[in-house]
C-alpha cells in the first residue's frame, strides 16, 4: 500500500477533524487526527500495521501505550510474530502495580508503536519507564507525526521516530484531494 493510499484512507476515515481541540500536550489546535476512529475499520488498522512492520525487523518486541496504540501494536505483532507489551500510561496502583502488561527480558530491544505524536510527552515517560524496566528502546513508529517537536524531543533521549505520514500530507489530501509518495 502507498503512502497516497493510507492518506485516503484516513481521509475518508474521518479522522482528520477540524474545529478547536485540546491535545495531550495542553495545546490548542484548529484540527485534530483522530486515529483512533481510524483503526476501528479492519482495513485501516491492517493497513497500519503493515507499514509498521516493515520496521519491527530488529525488535523482540512491540510495545504500545495505552489506548489507541494497544490495537496498533496488537495488529504489528500479528503481521510480524513478535509478542507485545501494553503499556500503561501511569502506573497501576492496585493489584499487580504494574507499568505494563505482557512479557519483558532485561535487554529485549522494543519498537514503540504510536498513533499520533505531537510534542512526545506520553512517549517520553513510556520509553523512560521501560527502559527502567530492562528494554533497549531506540525507535518508535507513529501513524503520524504532527511535526510539533516530538521527533527532537524523543532524539534528546536517543529515541529515532518515524511515521507512516505527517499531518502536512493529511492537510495536503483533505484540501486538495491529492495523495502523493509511497509508504517508507
Amino acid at each position: 500500500m502507498s503512502r497516497g493510499d493510507l492518506l485516503e484512507l484516513l481521509k475518508a476515515s474521518g479522522a482528520l477533524r477540524f474545529g478547536t481541540f485540546t491535545l495531550a500536550s495542553g495545546k490548542t489546535s484548529p484540527y485534530y487526527v483522530d486515529i483512533k476512529k481510524a483503526i476501528t475499520r479492519p482495513e485501516i488498522l491492517r493497513a497500519i500495521g503493515r507499514g509498521i512492520a516493515k520496521y519491527a525487523h530488529r525488535a523482540d518486541r512491540i510495545a504500545g501505550v495505552e489506548l489507541g496504540a494497544v490495537p496498533i501494536a496488537a495488529v504489528v505483532a500479528l503481521e510480524t510474530g513478535k509478542p507485545y507489551v501494553m503499556v500503561r500510561k501511569d502506573r497501576r496502583e492496585h493489584g499487580t502495580s504494574k507499568d505494563y502488561e505482557g512479557d519483558l527480558v532485561a535487554g529485549d530491544r522494543l519498537l514503540f508503536v504510536e498513533d499520533v505524536v505531537t510534542t512526545g510527552g506520553t512517549l517520553l515517560r513510556a520509553v523512560e519507564r521501560m527502559r527502567a524496566a530492562g528494554a533497549d528502546v531506540t525507535e518508535v513508529v507513529a501513524v503520524v507525526d504532527r511535526e510539533e517537536g516530538g521527533k527532537e524531543a524523543l532524539a534528546a533521549i536517543g529515541v529515532t521516530l518515524r511515521a507512516l505520514v505527517t499531518s502536512a500530507e493529511l492537510m495536503q489530501v483533505a484540501k486538495s484531494g491529492t495523495p502523493t509518495g509511497s509508504l517508507p
